[in-house]
């Protein structure tokens, strides 16, 4: 899997996680302490941590974007 496609699909998970601690049933589980109200700082932590990892992968795609773009110029300078 290369990074690009490694970085688009923990931004599909970030946008799939946010959705549920957004959604009012998993509030509702909270506020009506059906389930631990840790809940919710455990889903921020994954958030957060989700966010720190996709910023080291967005180095790696942001470095071979830049590589690729003076390989493309180098080429056509030699043209």
């Amino acid at each position: 899997m290369e990074p690009i496609e490694i970085l688009k699909q923990f931004n599909s998970c970030y946008v799939n996680i946010q959705a549920i601690a957004q959604n009012e049933t998993w509030l509702l589980l909270i506020a009506e302490k059906k389930i631990d109200p840790e809940a919710a700082t455990h889903l921020g932590d994954v958030l957060h941590y989700l966010t720190e990892a996709m910023g080291c992968v967005e180095e790696i795609v942001e470095v071979k974007t830049v590589q690729n773009s003076r390989i493309i110029n180098s080429k056509l300078l030699n043209c």
